[in-house]
């Protein structure tokens, strides 16, 4: 979700500022929550600013350009291999989930054994 814009938030608080009305009022007028005109003024009065936090970065990716590397040639060496297998393969810690995604991105496609007897009514 995108940070609220500038001018809104300046208008919010110079509505707080100028006593418009309750907070619940000023956030029904603005259609924001009453919580985020709360820790707007919070965060005006604790920093002097009414900019927005920047975006704390999210988590790292577990498999990085070297393991990513290292997936391939797993996956050259075993095609045959589980995820979990590849992921031991490729050096990391994570969920099969993550392999999966991994192999997606790199354009890898894993095509395995067709699995069962075979039919006897038609050819395999």
């Amino acid at each position: 979700m995108k940070a609220y814009s500038n001018d809104l938030r300046k208008r919010v608080a110079d509505a707080c500022d100028a006593r418009e009305g309750t907070r619940a009022q000023i956030a029904a007028r603005f259609s924001v929550s009453v919580a985020w005109v709360r820790r707007l003024l919070q965060r005006r009065r604790e920093t002097g600013s009414l900019e927005p936090r920047p975006h704390g970065g999210g988590r790292p990716p577990a498999l990085d350009a070297a393991a990513d590397g290292r997936l391939r040639a797993a996956v050259r060496a075993d095609p045959g291999a589980t995820l979990e297998e590849l992921g031991r393969a490729a050096g990391v810690e994570c969920s099969p989930a993550t392999v999966f995604r991994a192999l997606d991105r790199l354009g890898i496609t894993r095509k395995k054994k067709r699995g069962g007897r075979p039919s006897r009514t038609a050819p395999s």
